[in-house]
């Protein structure tokens, strides 16, 4: 009845771990599983990073026309008026040449006057074939251009492709065309600059891919964008935002030749492009991470993920088997409690019995003979001193738990205390047909302790050899010296103990497996009371037992003693 109520217990308490906390735990980790596998599946760390890849491409040809955008403003701003002489011409765009190192050529096209070109590099041939251009092309089209460019909020049109220049090593250019709406609309003048392809392969494009590789990705990329897929993960993926980055302009067709590239760009392909246009159309951005690509972290994020699932599995787990121990362990503790209490209150109901029947009986004057009251008074004493034992083995067990538990230690005759503490107990010993040996040395120096509580521990030791000797009784107690320690053996030839147990006879409430213990009344407590007692005193109890033969408790304690407690 009680193994099956115990059983009802144990399977309430797992009932209720389980629903409370492993299956929800069980629940999001499940959850966290396919949400990674899914992320897996969908590739969407890949696609994360190529979104914030786009988004600085994205920004770093703002940043490319932006600046184009200003130097030609700044350029045109310094343009010689219409009204100025060939020769004032010529002087202001000399200077702004001189000024402005990226222009390779500037322009003014006037349809009464026809175009008056500065090169920065005097180039006869070239210079006639951009005079020959110009003039056919807006003597044609000028007008249309204008009326078109003065409705633009810029008034700036954007020429790009090969130069024709005979140093083929940077052959990319741009050309910005730009009207004076100032002027009126009975004139057709247009101005123009070309950035030197040198300039552009040497200066402008390394500047601005430098500029936008030294950040790292979210100090420049949407971080509003960004947050949406950390909080669907759940948990944010750093790695790729330490991570260094390279990039590269290439012409769209040949990426063999690129025109510029960051520090660490190590050759391949780009993870992701972006065509220019405007400035710069015809050429591509290209954006990749320095020894590594975004599958890589992909995968290696997957990874990581799926090994701190796996992790936490086996924690939850361990844990669950840890707790399921630990229930197993409250439930036998709660047991081995209810039995200590019943053990307890059979103890005390028993020499009280036996006292109140004797002290009856001598008080109703039916004893008349001396020597049986002697008796009957003999019977009360050793039954109150053993009452009294039970109570103090009680209160020591309380205050130890409570961790009030004190010792009086004092210079003691320990073998006198031994042989004072037989002698309370040699009737009881041979009333239940024991036989004592005893070897005691009288040599033995005296030494600090606590008198009460050493010889409690001993009687603990007594009890137990009374109480689980069955067929040869034999009580066998032995004090000698053992160079600086002091031991003090009580042995028997009992039922013995199982080499299993005996780790765990010391413990609180413990009782072994053998149906003589189980039947024998006790409370659980006396070996645990005798391996405190030993240990307050700077010492240790050791047990060596085999099952059928005996048993033998050795208390170890140091001879020369430091101040203990």
């Amino acid at each position: 009845m009680k193994s099956r109520r115990e059983t009802n217990t144990r399977f309430r308490l797992i009932l209720t771990l389980g629903l409370a906390v492993v299956l929800p735990a069980l629940t999001l980790i499940y959850v966290n599983f396919q949400h990674v596998k899914s992320i897996q599946r969908d590739k969407k760390v890949e696609a994360l990073i190529h979104r914030d890849f786009q988004y600085l491409l994205s920004n770093s040809a703002k940043k490319m026309s932006r600046k184009v955008y200003e130097l030609t403003e700044e350029a045109k701003a310094t343009f010689p008026s219409d009204d100025d002489s060939d020769d004032e011409k010529r002087r202001k765009f000399d200077l702004l040449l001189e000024k402005n190192p990226w222009i390779g050529h500037a322009f003014l096209y006037d349809s009464k006057q026809g175009v008056l070109i500065q090169q920065r590099c005097a180039n006869e041939k070239e210079l006639a074939s951009l005079n020959k251009m110009y003039n056919g092309w807006f003597g044609l089209e000028g007008p249309f251009l204008v009326d078109q460019l003065n409705k633009k909020p810029k008034p700036i049109m954007w020429l790009s492709g090969e130069s024709d220049a005979s140093d083929d090593s940077s052959p990319y250019t741009t050309t910005a065309i730009f009207t004076f709406p100032q002027l009126g609309k009975d004139r057709t003048v247009l101005g123009g600059v070309r950035f030197d392809p040198v300039y552009l392969r040497q200066k402008f494009f390394p500047e601005i891919l430098e500029e936008s590789t030294s950040l790292k990705l979210n100090d420049d990329t949407g971080q509003n964008e960004t947050q949406s897929f950390y909080e669907l993960t759940s948990q944010g993926l750093k790695e790729h935002e330490e991570q260094r980055l390279a990039m590269l302009v290439y012409p769209m067709d040949a990426l063999n030749r690129p025109l510029a590239m960051s520090a660490g760009w190590n050759g391949g392909k780009p993870e992701v492009s972006l065509n220019l246009d405007n400035a710069f159309r015809g050429l591509v951005l290209g954006i990749k991470f320095q020894g590594t690509t975004a599958q890589a972290i992909g995968n290696r994020w997957v990874f990581q993920s799926f090994l701190i699932l796996g992790i936490l599995s086996v924690l939850m787990i361990g844990g669950l088997v840890l707790t399921y121990r630990s229930v197993n362990k409250q439930v036998a503790l709660a047991r081995l409690k209810s039995d200590f209490v019943s053990n307890v209150s059979h103890e005390l109901r028993t020499p009280l019995a036996l006292i109140r029947l004797y002290a009856e009986t001598l008080e109703l004057g039916r004893i008349t003979k001396e020597e049986k009251k002697n008796e009957y008074y003999s019977i009360i004493r050793k039954e109150s001193e053993r009452l009294t034992a039970l109570i103090n083995n009680i209160l020591d067990f309380s205050r130890i738990e409570a961790g009030r538990k004190e010792y009086d230690f004092r210079e003691t005759d320990i073998a006198e205390l031994v042989r004072n503490t037989l002698d309370s107990y040699r009737f009881q010993i041979e009333q239940q047909g024991f036989a004592l040996e005893e070897q005691i040395d009288t040599s033995i120096p005296k030494m600090k302790v606590d008198r009460e509580a050493i010889a409690r521990a001993l009687v603990n030791l007594v009890n137990n050899a009374l109480k689980y000797s069955d067929s040869e009784k034999f009580l066998g107690v032995k004090l000698y010296r053992d160079n600086a320690v002091l031991k003090l053996e009580v042995s028997d030839r009992g039922i013995g103990i199982d080499r299993n147990e005996q780790a765990r006879i010391f413990e609180k409430f413990y009782r072994t497996c053998d149906p003589l213990v189980h039947n024998t009344k006790g409370s659980g407590l006396g070996l645990s009371l005798v391996r405190h007692i030993t240990r307050a005193h700077g010492g240790q109890v050791e047990v060596e037992s085999t099952p059928g033969r005996g048993s033998k408790f050795t208390l170890s304690l140091p001879l020369v003693q430091a101040d203990i407690l």
